[in-house]
């Protein structure tokens, strides 16, 4: 009996359990990128993001004071200072004076330095060298210490990708020139097919039925094929490699699917209503602009989302079609595609530049979710 309308699927809590599971598969690796793009590079490479709120162990190499600042006391030469800087709190374990052996003293001993004197670290990251004889050099010797160390996040990764020019981690030209590609190629086609699709479920003319199967047919249609045909007849007329080319590409790619979604929603709006607006005088324009579009909002919004996404995290249709004044692809998700090739270590400028890309999609996403659904069972019942 519980296949009877009206009752409840017994396998039901199989359902939420996959919906559950697909959430949290979604969810932990977009809030582990999140966290990952406020945390030093030191912190990721010693702990992962799950740990972010707690204390970590970091091997440091520090430096002391120069000897320009060594003073004299009872015949002695002492430089004394504080490793961590006075904003900076941490704990030292064990550290030592050479990268051969960088735990070979623990806090509050005494090691030999190679140039002569002593140097003796506190646990609070204190030292304090000393010497008969007066030190020397440009610099400080070098200090390695295992410490823990709290927390720490900042804003400076979102500063360098974001809105440091002079920085090659720099993503914020990329950012507009994303924008510039993905808003245009969402407004075009969805302008063109809605009067396409209103065309094909309200008008009647000849060849409306084959039209109509040529759009489903187009659906199927890999976009790799036409990409170099495509690419040559823009050159052939002189458009180029440019933002009304990928404009165009994206137009075209997009259409069918466009012109398939409100083709259904339009078609299932009540008929009286378009009948009784013809009645009244109505010319075919004004019932497309003034009760057909209006309607039609939950579909319109559901195809560009599909395509506001789709155009967003493009590689391949803007690498061959857009070329801009640097004669580069400057698009977001090229330049993540060259941050992995020249900063595949550092995961703080990678997660930084990674959450930066999807952050606008999930806001469009989440502020039109409402229509998605509506959307996509467009013309399913009736």
């Amino acid at each position: 009996m519980s296949d009877i309308a009206g009752t409840r699927p017994a396998l039901r809590w199989v359902v939420h359990a996959s919906v559950i599971f697909l959430v949290v598969l979604w969810v932990v690796p977009t809030l582990g990128l999140l966290i990952s793009s406020f945390r030093t590079a030191d912190q990721i490479a010693t702990s992962g993001w799950w740990r972010s709120l707690f204390p970590s162990e970091q091997n440091l190499t520090l430096r002391s004071a120069a000897p320009e600042t060594q003073v004299l006391e009872n015949g002695i030469y002492v430089i004394e200072g504080q490793l961590f800087g006075d904003d900076q709190q941490a704990t030292i374990s064990k550290w030592g004076i050479s990268s051969r052996d960088v735990g070979a003293f623990k806090p509050d001993q005494t090691a030999e330095l190679r140039r002569g004197g002593t140097i003796t670290v506190t646990a609070d990251g204190d030292y304090r060298m000393e010497n008969t004889e007066e030190f020397t050099g440009n610099r400080g010797p070098r200090i390695f210490v295992t410490a823990e160390l709290p927390p720490e996040f900042t804003f400076d990764n979102y500063q360098k990708v974001l809105l440091d020019q002079s920085s090659t981690d720099s993503m914020g030209k990329a950012f507009f020139n994303t924008l510039t590609v993905t808003i245009p190629a969402t407004i075009i086609p969805i302008l063109v097919a809605a009067f396409a699709a209103y065309a094909l479920a309200w008008m009647d003319f000849p060849g409306r039925a084959l039209l109509i199967a040529a759009v489903v047919g187009l659906l199927v249609v890999p976009l790799q094929l036409a990409l170099i045909p495509l690419l040559k007849f823009h050159l052939s007329i002189g458009i180029g490699k440019g933002y009304l080319g990928v404009w165009l590409a994206h137009t075209g790619f997009g259409m069918p699917l466009a012109i398939y979604l409100l083709r259904n929603y339009m078609a299932g709006l009540p008929r009286d209503l378009i009948e009784n607006a013809r009645v009244d005088g109505a010319t075919e324009f004004q019932i497309f602009t003034k009760l057909i579009l209006p309607l039609s909002f939950p579909a319109l919004a559901s195809f560009a989302i599909f395509q506001f996404l789709w155009t967003w995290n493009d590689l391949l249709v803007a690498k061959v079609f857009l070329i801009d004044a640097t004669g580069q692809t400057t698009v977001m998700t090229n330049r993540i595609v060259e941050l992995l090739g020249t900063r595949g270590g550092n995961w703080e400028i990678l997660a930084t530049a990674a959450f930066v890309s999807i952050f606008v999609p999930l806001v469009v996403f989440f502020a039109m979710q409402k229509y998605l659904v509506r959307g996509l069972l467009a013309g399913s019942v009736k």
